[in-house]
């Protein structure tokens, strides 16, 4: 693993704790793995608590003050650094996801949320809260495409998405909003900004067929997989389990269209739909 960055503890609150934990271990005189055995985390959970990549749940803090003698101080920061915008189950993984290098996605429903336009994004949020006030939808739609900000950065994080046939064809919104997004995902493709992929029907049976992943690279840590389900998620770090996962990934896009192809299809479906809103 390369050498670890020194991070600026006024970047954020996770940025902070991440810092004075390498510093406490270093002081302690533990390695990465020893600290993480009596508290029952891998040394690669340990690597990404310390690159602010990880969130220090209120569990370790208390541990972490115990072993390395710290006063009380992980415990008393830990919940500042836990506040976040976004829903629990999936809050850790956009923490992750704004200090990634790489991303590599699979969508089996749904546009990736970086991916997403306002209407997609608000359409995608009204179903799933159908009774919710506007204002709370607002909100929802505002930190999505904040999440979108990533892209601003021309080179970084890399971006790879392999999107299933079933994404492209499922009218979120209807049409006008399914033209808009379709466009705006072949421009990011066209543009060379990400790589994007589509899985077609054709494929058959493939590896990733019971759910969506999300596959995340630092430049410091250990990579993560991200899994999400209705109302939950879960990131994974255990080496093994990411490796099938990246494997998994890397068959996807054996088995998708190319790039062009499937810029191509995406751009024919666009016009598809911009065509069936018009009178």
């Amino acid at each position: 693993m390369p050498a670890p960055r020194d991070l600026d503890p006024s970047s954020s609150p996770r940025a902070l704790l991440g810092a004075e934990l390498r510093h406490a271990r270093e002081k302690a005189g533990l390695s990465q793995e020893a600290l993480g055995s009596p508290v029952f985390v891998s040394s690669s959970f340990i690597g990404q608590l310390e690159a602010g990549i990880r969130r220090m749940h209120l569990e370790y803090a208390r541990q972490f003050d115990k072993i390395l003698g710290t006063d009380g101080f992980f415990t008393r920061n830990c919940v500042a650094a836990a506040k976040s915008k976004y829903p629990d189950h999936f809050a850790e993984a956009a923490e992750a996801e704004a200090v990634a290098t790489t991303i590599r996605e699979y969508a089996p429903l749904l546009i990736p949320g970086l991916l997403q336009t306002e209407g997609y994004a608000r359409a995608v949020f009204r179903a799933y809260r159908p009774t919710a006030p506007e204002e709370y939808i607002d909100d929802l739609v505002a930190a999505r495409l904040a999440r979108a900000q990533l892209l601003a950065d021309p080179t970084r994080p890399m971006l790879w998405a392999v999107v299933d046939e079933a994404v492209l064809r499922r009218r979120v919104g209807g049409p006008a909003v399914m033209a808009e997004a379709l466009t705006h995902l072949a421009a990011l493709g066209e543009s060379h900004r990400i790589i994007l992929q589509v899985l077609p029907f054709g494929a058959g049976a493939h590896t990733a067929l019971e759910g969506s992943l999300k596959l995340m690279a630092f430049d410091d840590a250990p990579p993560l997989a991200y899994l999400q389900g209705l109302g939950t998620g879960r990131l994974q770090d255990d080496p093994p389990a990411v490796g099938q996962y990246e494997l998994a990934f890397e068959l996807l896009c054996a088995t998708a269209l190319s790039p062009r192809q499937s810029l191509a299809l995406i751009g024919s479906l666009a016009e598809d739909y911009t065509h069936e809103d018009e009178p």
